[in-house]
Formats: C-alpha cells, structure tokens, sequence
C-alpha cells in the first residue's frame, strides 16, 4: 500500500509542480516536498487560515465545508485540498501547469488519499 510520502513525491514529480504539502488543521506539516527555495514547513503554516475563511464561506452560503480551492496568482496556482478533518494537501504549481489533470485525479482519489493520512 502507498505511503503518504510516496503520494506527495507523486504528485510533486508532476510538470510544473513546485511543491506538494500534507499538513493538519494545525499548520503542522505532515510530510512535504518543495523545490529548495520552498520552505514546506512555512507554507505549512500558513495553510489553516484559508481553509478556515473557506469554510466560513461555505457555511455561509449553505455549501458546506471546503473540499477543493484553486488560488489563482501571478506567479502560479495554490490548490488547497481537504482530505480528511484532519489533514489537507497543498499543491503549488506554475502558470503554466496543467492542473486540470491533477485537481481531476484529486476528486477520483480523495478518499484513498484520506485513508493514508
């Protein structure tokens, strides 16, 4: 069975992927892999207050907790992804990646992905 390690070197091996991040709620990073100019541990932390805000969101408009957001920046995309109550995945990719694929396989797989977890 696939290890969350090997789920994040997985995703990070993708084009275009900068980083792949499994952290809790909390902010703690779970296990990460960002190029070298990526601190895992920082990102990490900075995680919770947009799954927090999208939450809000979410209950206020009756949607429900968050599953998937994709932030769009100059510089590239984040994709925050909920995989359990516990713990969410954090992608950033550059401008021209190809996240359709990703968040696709995203959506097949989140509750395999939450499993290892």
């Amino acid at each position: 069975m696939p290890t969350i390690r090997d789920l994040v070197g997985a995703i990070r091996q993708r084009d275009g992927v900068e980083a792949a991040v499994v952290l809790g709620r909390d902010g703690l990073l779970i296990d990460g892999q960002a190029l070298p100019h990526l601190n895992a541990e920082y990102i990490a932390a900075h995680v919770p207050a947009v799954v927090s805000a999208a939450d809000d969101l979410g209950a206020s408009v009756r949607r429900g907790p968050l599953a998937t957001a994709v932030l769009e920046y100059d510089g590239g995309v984040a994709i925050v992804a909920a995989m359990s109550r516990e713990a969410v995945l954090l992608v950033l990719a550059l401008p021209g990646a190809n996240i359709a694929q990703l968040l696709l396989e995203l959506r097949r797989n989140r509750d395999h992905i939450a499993a290892l977890v």
